[in-house]
């Protein structure tokens, strides 16, 4: 079913670029002159997830527009794009997207517009060595939690930008710079937070494994009950040895992430009751989405300095 989806997107797809740049076509032929680099237009960015829509936005300021196909709580491992979503890529001027199959119902998609637009998968800008992999050999694709890597990423999208607007590459320079000083000022703060965790504590446990960048920067063992992706299978034997591995090490919180179901952790906790061990919920943490536009939590410093103090508050044993 999923390749019959992909087939009727692809096909969908092609008969919208056939409309779609017979139109351009016409327009450039009638104004004589390419809108690229037009002082009275802002540059069209489309991007997938939302932690690279709004630093996008802040670095391009107001030569860009900027739109997120991935709202709040949607799921990027599982999210089919929709004809409105392909019009909407086919419209942009710069698509910018996470790759390393984070957008894996999208990879067909990416491949065809490439072949047309000014379009980077960002974790695929990175140098391999400074990625993570799980057992299976697979790259873990939740890059934006390592700051580090993510200021690397923004800085490549910056510089695709900076080729296609030279004339606002001093622009583009000057915000990027600010905004990397907003990301180290949150790296130093989150350091002295979370290395106060006690070493006995620091254990994050949560529904799916989106933490592994974040666990490395700030040496914690993170378990994720499902694997990189959420398309895999929770079984009750990974919800057991996690309880053994609470129990051992006397965790006291869990998380649960906003766009990821609840259950598996709620299992843990109950689990965990059983064979004498109180668990809190510590919180909830924001992995594959950001929170909503206009709130803290719907900015990528924002949603990440969230993160950071409730993970403190439940590994300390303050909980929620």
């Amino acid at each position: 079913m999923s390749k019959l989806k992909t087939f009727i997107q692809l096909l969908l797809f092609g008969i919208g670029s056939v409309v779609f740049l017979s139109a351009c076509n016409s327009s450039t032929e009638e104004n004589g002159t390419n809108s690229n680099n037009s002082t009275n237009e802002r540059i069209q960015i489309v991007t997938t997830i939302a932690q690279i829509g709004e630093p996008i936005q802040l670095i391009g300021g107001e030569r860009v527009e900027v739109q997120s196909l991935m709202g709040p709580g949607v799921d990027p491992h599982l999210y089919e794009a929709t004809q409105g979503d392909i019009t909407t890529l086919q419209n942009a001027e710069v698509i910018f997207y996470n790759g390393l199959h984070l957008e894996g119902n999208m990879t067909d998609i990416f491949a065809k517009l490439e072949e047309t637009k000014t379009t980077l998968a960002l974790g695929e800008s990175i140098d391999e060595s400074r990625l993570l992999e799980d057992e299976e050999g697979a790259i873990d694709p939740h890059i934006w939690f390592d700051l580090d890597i993510w200021k690397d990423a923004l800085n490549n999208a910056t510089e695709i930008l900076k080729e296609y607007s030279p004339d606002d590459a001093g622009y583009f320079e000057q915000n990027k710079q600010d905004y990397f000083a907003k990301i180290d000022e949150l790296k130093a703060d989150a350091s002295e937070k979370l290395s106060s965790i006690s070493d006995e504590q620091r254990v994050l446990v949560t529904a799916h494994d989106a933490f592994g960048y974040f666990g490395r920067m700030y040496d914690i063992e993170v378990i994720g009950l499902q694997g990189l992706s959420t398309e895999d299978e929770v079984g009750l034997s990974d919800i057991q040895s996690t309880v053994d591995l609470l129990i051992e090490k006397q965790v006291p919180s869990v998380f649960v992430e906003s766009s990821i179901n609840q259950n598996s952790i709620k299992a843990v906790i109950e689990g965990a009751a059983k064979d004498g061990l109180k668990v809190d919920l510590g919180g909830e943490l924001f992995s594959d989405a950001m929170g909503d536009a206009g709130t803290e939590e719907g900015t990528y410093l924002g949603m990440y300095r969230h993160n950071v103090e409730t993970i403190y508050k439940g590994l300390s044993g303050g909980g929620n």
